[in-house]
Formats: structure tokens, C-alpha cells, sequence
């Protein structure tokens, strides 16, 4: 079904749910107005390419709806819309092929980014989508009864732009510098839209007590390699992963880290710190490990002993003496059972700006099944802006490109009504 007349849609925000609904839309027969505040768009997804641009993810689509933990019913219908084998398809159609990683991870075969993003600037730009830069996005006009009437400041003073049904795909609050600053949470609150606050996701933390200043000045920035972290709770170890993480000059960060960042940051947020247990040797059984720093040394040193023995030296070795009481490592059956759980506790996640992501945002239980919300007819949520966090692999951005179709689907069934 096609409109009977031109009818205007604003999308504000240009990262992958902006751009998905723009072209969604243009799509559907309707006038499209991009607005961003940057000067151009996708600079959050370009900065993720300098990674190889994880697109998606391979596994089953039910473990990965489950990566959604607590969001998956409300984001279960969007992804099966949507979801990584329609997106791979989508960046096919773009000229872009894709590969699957031995991790799973899906990227494009060039590993690259901006030539994906040129591509979709192109088909959008034929399609219509007009792109308004260095816009950025001041609210509603006071006093106007539509919430679709919306203010923007630019470079040569204020801006009023109307449309028919606007789309705000405004990110969430990390990375401020590439355009997603929160900036947007009083404008909705004031509103009557329920937003829970925003809080780092897929973050870095400080650890408790602090390091010393030898071991900060000389591991921070060396990875621990061939670990597991395990995220301690109410009822013992829990969250388990393996993989890698970095020492930091306060804690640690990095892609384990960021696995268990949200359960972390929520045990911090109950109870003031979050335990968890590292791995050191997750490839050794824990009577092997007891058995071999058990071996007699003779005259050589532990250090010597455990290198030689089980391979644990540098950071490994030094991160045994940064945490463990003298006593601990005197013992070698205590030894032994802190190698396969060194007990380590994070104060503090780093600053939200800092995180990859952020959770937190504009609650489903304010949106209908077309993402539009309760309180503003007319307008519809997508994206990073919205309350749901996930892990890294491609969760995050496949979630993205997914709200950012059904926001668009949801305008145009109501431009129908």
C-alpha cells in the first residue's frame, strides 16, 4: 500500500538505527529528513570498523536472543524481523560481502567499514534521504502542542523543522566526542516518558583496593591471556568465560571484562563491590595445578618453580603476589586453589563516557509493539537510545540496525492510520 500524498518523516540521529529507519522509510513512499549533530554521520560505526566492523553474530538465533538476557522478549520480535542472517543479506545488497570468523563473528570480507557506509550513503541519498548536518537535536518547540515540531541548533542559530512523524535514533551516553551524549533524557522526561538512567555497558573497571605502584608501573597495558573470569554472587561463582582481559592503570578492561561488565556493574550497584575469580590456567584441572606446585623445588625460587612447573610467569606470576597474602603463597595447596580462582574485587566501573556502550534509556513499557511512545503519538524510539545492553560480538550492532527497521514500520502503519 502506498501513501495517497508525500508525507514527512524526521529521523534524528545518523548511526545505524537512524540510517535503517531513513531508508526503511524512504522505502515506504514517505519524504525523509535526516538531522545529526556532527558533521557527518556514522562515526560510531566507523570507529567500530577500525576493528574489522563485527557486524553480527553466527550462532543459533536462540542463543543469540538469549545474549539480550532480561530485554529478550521485548527485542525477540525485532531480531526475528530483522535479524543477523537478514542483516548479512542487506549488506550483500550493498555490494559488501561477509564472512564468519573462527569466533563466530561475522564480518565484512574487507574487514573495513567505510565502504560499506559510502555504499548505503549512496542508495540513501537516491532514495531521497535528505541529510541535514551539524544539527543538533534542542528538543521540542516550547508551547507547541505537537511533539513533532522539533528544535535544532546549527551553525547559523536555531532551526524549527516539522514532520508528519519523527524517528529519534539519538544513541545512548558513551563515546560523547562521536555525537551520543544522553543530551536527549530531560527533553523526553519532561515529556512523561519513562527513561531509566543510563549506565556504562561493555566497560572497563576499577579495582579495590588499587594497585600498587609497582605493579601498576609495570603491567598496566600487558594482557592476561588463556584466562577465565568468573563473576562471584549470592550463590557462589557464576558468568563464567574464558578469554583475555588487560591490566590498567586502575583495574582492567577489555573484552572478558566487558562479558561480565553488566552483572558486575549491577553487584557494585547492590552491594558496593563485585568479587570475581580469574582463571589463571582454565586449561588445567584443578588437581593437576595442586599436583604440580606441590613437586618439591629444591633450591629454586616459587617463581622459577611455577614457571617451570605450569608456565606461569610475568603478569600471571605477578598478579599471584599483587593479590595473595604471604601467607597464601607460602602454602601450596592454598596456592594452588587461588591460581584456579584468584579472588579480585572492582570498585567501580570507569565513567560512562569511557564504555563501549551504555544500558539504560528509554523503557519498552513506554513504547507500543511499533516502538512508537504512549506519551508523544507520533514518535518512535530505535537504537542504543532505548533500555537493553548486550555483549559485544555483533549483539549490539545487530539490535541497532533491527529497532532501527521496526521504528520505521511502526511510522509508517501510523502515517496509514
Amino acid at each position: 500500500m502506498t501513501l495517497n500524498s508525500p508525507r514527512r518523516v524526521a529521523v534524528v540521529g545518523g548511526g545505524p538505527a537512524g540510517l535503517m529507519a531513513a531508508e526503511v522509510l524512504a522505502a515506504g513512499g514517505v519524504r525523509v529528513d535526516l538531522f545529526d549533530a556532527m558533521p557527518s554521520v556514522g562515526r560510531k560505526f566507523l570507529l567500530a570498523g577500525k576493528g574489522g566492523l563485527n557486524l553480527t553474530h553466527s550462532e543459533p538465533l536462540d542463543p543469540f536472543l538469549d545474549r539480550y538476557a532480561a530485554r529478550r522478549p521485548a527485542l525477540d520480535p525485532l531480531l526475528r524481523g530483522f535479524g543477523p542472517a537478514e542483516l548479512r543479506a542487506w549488506a550483500l545488497g550493498l555490494g559488501v560481502s561477509t564472512f564468519v570468523g573462527s569466533s563466530g563473528r561475522v564480518f565484512p570480507t574487507d574487514l573495513k567499514a567505510a565502504p560499506l557506509l559510502r555504499a548505503w550513503l549512496h542508495r540513501l541519498r537516491a532514495a531521497g534521504v535528505v541529510f541535514h548536518m551539524r544539527h543538533r537535536w534542542a528538543g521540542w518547540v516550547q508551547g507547541g502542542a505537537s511533539p513533532s515540531r522539533l528544535r535544532f541548533a546549527t551553525p547559523a542559530g536555531e532551526a524549527v523543522a516539522e514532520a508528519d512523524a519523527v524517528v529519534l535514533a539519538l544513541g545512548g551516553g558513551s563515546w560523547a566526542r562521536l555525537g551520543s551524549d544522553g543530551a536527549w533524557v530531560p527533553w523526553l522526561q519532561a515529556r512523561g516518558v519513562d527513561v531509566a538512567p543510563l549506565r556504562p555497558s561493555n566497560c572497563g573497571f576499577d579495582v579495590a583496593p588499587s594497585w600498587t605502584e609497582f605493579f601498576r608501573t609495570r603491567f598496566a597495558g600487558q594482557p592476561l591471556k588463556n584466562v577465565a573470569l568468573s563473576l562471584v554472587g549470592p550463590n557462589g561463582p557464576a558468568h563464567r568465560q574464558a578469554g583475555e582481559f588487560v591490566i590498567t592503570e586502575g583495574g582492567v578492561e577489555g573484552s572478558l571484562v566487558y562479558a561480565l561488565s553488566g552483572p558486575a556493574r549491577d553487584a557494585i550497584a547492590a552491594h558496593g563491590d563485585a568479587l570475581v575469580h580469574i582463571d589463571l590456567l582454565p586449561q588445567r584441572d584443578a588437581a593437576f595445578v595442586q599436583a604440580e606446585v606441590a613437586r618439591p623445588r629444591g633450591s629454586r625460587s616459587l617463581s622459577t618453580h611455577l614457571k617451570s612447573r605450569l608456565g606461569l610467569d610475568g603478569v600471571k606470576a605477578a598478579l599471584l603476589h599483587e593479590l595473595l597474602p604471604r601467607e597464601v603463597i607460602a602454602d601450596p595447596l592454598r596456592l594452588a586453589q587461588a591460581i584456579k580462582a584468584l579472588p579480585l574485587r572492582l570498585g567501580a566501573a570507569r565513567p560512562l563516557d569511557e564504555a563501549i556502550s551504555s544500558a539504560g534509556g528509554v523503557r519498552f513499557e513506554a513504547l507500543d509493539a511499533g516502538l512508537m511512545l504512549g506519551a508523544l503519538p507520533g514518535v518512535f524510539c530505535a537504537g542504543e537510545m532505548l533500555d537493553w545492553e548486550a555483549p559485544t560480538g555483533g549483539y549490539l550492532l545487530t539490535a541497532c540496525f533491527a529497532s532501527g527497521v521496526a521504528a520505521a514500520q511502526g511510522a509508517l502503519r501510523h502515517l496509514r492510520v
